[in-house]
């Protein structure tokens, strides 16, 4: 049985936007939601990038029932590890038993901005690996020393927390990501219906654990109106190759790669349409594919029209899924 999300575009929305969204995302149907952990948007266009932890707290707040996650953070440079334990802990004291901590390698556009030289993925593999080693042993409750080959922590140690601590879910673009999610987390996070990266999940030990995927939709009065939004609000990360993404620092770089992107491009990502089959057809890629949960994430300012489409037309075709 799959889960349906909803996506928190932090890059596009203030935090108090963000807080209402999340409300009516548990009002209409909505099980679980991600936010986005950024320091800069994708572009100046989209103008956003509040601090994940203070929403979270306020989201904690505005919701009952509905499931919280980052998507995702990285805790290896701008927020290093014995951070990141201690706010993913004080976030699931607030919301108990349904917060989860969703980590990856993280982009050049958030860590730059310490002034560090930005390593090649295979080394920021293996500072995500000791970061999620501390910060699983600062969750345990006793005093961490640790003197790593990248991290340093002296006697640390974390009192506001659960004693059963939240999940921790590793994001994966391709098969060897996949693989080593499976070892060092709880569940995957991905961004596209990839057989191949839930099977190499599996093989690495990843059997039995959740696996969770974006859909980015844009919907709006007409398919047109849609497909000029989504170009204007996602072309960059929906359509930008990833072997850019080390390569561009700013959001002014990456505006300058969106403009070479055509709408057509960034639609062959981003679902325009109020079909409603055709948003069922999408999410059955996602479930065919070996996930079982999956966020969607409405591109643009209007939120409610994607709220009152899913919830009348969206969501009832895809409880049996």
């Amino acid at each position: 049985m799959v889960e349906i999300g909803y996506q928190l575009s932090s890059e596009e929305h203030p935090a108090p936007d963000l807080v209402g969204y999340a409300r009516r995302a548990e009002e209409v149907g909505f099980s679980y939601a991600v936010v986005s952990d950024h320091y800069h948007p994708w572009t100046h266009r989209q103008g956003q990038a509040p601090f994940v932890w203070t929403v979270l707290g306020a989201i904690a707040q505005a919701t009952k029932r509905l499931r919280l996650g980052t998507a995702v953070t990285a805790p290896i440079r701008r927020t290093p590890p014995y951070l990141v334990a201690q706010a993913a802990a004080t976030a699931a004291t607030l919301l108990p038993g349904r917060f989860f901590l969703g980590v990856g390698t993280g982009e050049n556009l958030n860590e730059h901005i310490t002034g560090e030289w930005w390593p090649p993925t295979s080394v920021r593999r293996e500072m995500l690996a000791e970061a999620v080693e501390i910060i699983r042993e600062l969750w345990a409750g006793g005093t961490v020393e640790h003197f790593g080959r990248h991290y340093t922590v002296d006697n640390a140690r974390i009192y506001s927390r659960l004693s059963e601590p939240p999940p921790i879910i590793v994001a994966a673009g391709g098969s060897n990501a996949a693989e080593f999610a499976a070892r060092i987390g709880d569940g995957l996070i991905a961004v596209a219906p990839s057989p191949e990266l839930v099977d190499a999940f599996d093989q690495g030990g990843g059997k039995g654990k959740p696996r969770y995927a974006q859909l980015d939709v844009c919907i709006a009065n007409d398919e047109a109106e849609a497909r000029r939004i989504a170009h204007d609000q996602w072309a960059a990360p929906a359509a930008i190759p990833p072997r850019l993404l080390p390569k561009l620092r700013v959001p002014s770089d990456f505006q300058a790669v969106a403009e070479l992107v055509s709408e057509e491009q960034v639609c062959e990502r981003v679902l325009c349409s109020t079909d409603p089959d055709a948003h069922a057809a999408r999410i059955r890629e996602f479930v065919d594919a070996g996930f079982d949960h999956v966020h969607v994430h409405q591109a643009g300012a209007d939120q409610e029209t994607f709220f009152r489409f899913y919830e009348r037309e969206v969501l009832p075709r895809v409880r049996d899924l």
